[in-house]
């Protein structure tokens, strides 16, 4: 989604030093910039409880008011908050209403780091336009307009999305998504399953974060996915070559650790010389003679050579004279007319 309002980039952090400076107590813009990092890294209650030596409890209260006191002054007008809101407005409104708060800092400060996050999260936190997502283990910390949603509105849309992920039972795209959920756009879809730790993309197709195809986690989770990507089989290097190109968080890795992980896995079969396929296609473990035989014996007859030979390419990329070979040299293998064979045994 997209708007038309453009504006340019406010200084935020200019707006944050405003806001601490309007503080009167130097304890309580202590407190406030410790909490959310603005300075330097965040700190828990005991750890300010310590250094300015009340309790954590009281720590919280002081928080609590002084936040309370802030969004008051918000609401009235009173901080120099427009320029900044709108901004964040215009930016959640291109990102489908919600976003990470990782995701918005990038729109205000590109390569931004933890405090410039900080700055942003203080902002929203007080902003009456903006929605705050707290983080924990289900959650990214988010923000939302808050003509859309409250936290608790916004928690409730997201796990509708993870629901709807899990009764499906395997990936989907975001249009499919947002096909099962029926909400007014694809866009606002997509931010919501992004603010949930419980669901996973790759290349836009979304998962729970513990299926493999859309969070691989090791090798041969990621030559799954290659494979499952290019939808035919692949020679090694090559597989080996496409997790170098890929967007995987973590792939440097060497040809030959990737042909290892190839042999001892079951969901991949070797169909020729280093080529390897998914299990789940179809193709078949075993050597070319085995091949030869499950050929001959689902037959139930004799076949000539040249339809042994084309019903084992669809399993084996191997050349023909390979397949000739066995079928000359095998002792299971017997020509009971011209080029034409059935099983020894049969």
């Amino acid at each position: 989604m997209s708007t038309n309002a453009e504006s340019t980039t406010p200084d935020i952090k200019n707006v944050v030093s405003t806001i601490l400076d309007g503080i009167e107590r130097e304890r309580e813009r202590e407190i406030i910039s410790r909490r959310f990092g603005l300075f330097d890294r965040k700190e828990t209650l005991e750890q300010i409880g310590e250094l300015l030596g009340i309790t954590r409890e009281r720590v919280r209260q002081l928080e609590k008011a002084i936040l309370i006191r802030l969004k008051i002054a918000a609401e009235e007008g009173r901080l120099d908050l427009d320029a900044v809101e709108r901004y964040l407005v215009e930016q959640l409104h291109e990102l489908g209403r919600a976003a990470r708060l990782s995701e918005l800092t990038e729109r205000v400060t590109p390569g931004g780091d933890e405090r410039d996050r900080a700055h942003v999260a203080f902002v929203a936190e007080l902003a009456p336009k903006l929605s705050v997502l707290s983080e924990n283990d289900h959650y990214y910390y988010g923000i939302a307009l808050s003509e859309y949603y409250d936290e608790k509105q916004l928690k409730k849309r997201v796990d509708e999305v993870v629901k709807a992920v899990k009764e499906h039972g395997t990936t989907l795209s975001v249009q499919e998504l947002h096909a099962k959920l029926n909400y007014e756009h694809p866009d606002y879809v997509r931010a919501l399953a992004s603010l949930s730790k419980n669901l996973a993309n790759l290349k836009d197709v979304w998962g729970l974060t513990k299926w493999p195809t859309v969070n691989p986690k090791n090798i041969r989770d990621k030559i799954y996915v290659i494979l499952q990507e290019n939808g035919k089989p692949m020679h090694f290097s090559d597989i080996a070559g496409a997790i170098k190109d890929s967007d995987f968080k973590r792939k440097d890795v060497t040809t030959q650790a990737i042909h290892n992980e190839l042999i001892k896995d079951k969901r991949f079969v070797l169909i020729g010389r280093g080529i390897y396929a998914l299990n789940e296609w179809g193709y078949k473990k075993g050597t070319v003679a085995d091949i030869i035989t499950d050929v001959l014996k689902k037959a139930n007859e004799p076949l000539h050579r040249d339809e042994i030979v084309k019903r084992v390419l669809k399993d084996r990329q191997v050349k023909e004279t390979t397949i000739l070979l066995n079928l000359q040299s095998k002792p299971e293998f017997k020509r009971v007319a011209k080029a034409t064979y059935s099983l020894a045994e049969s």
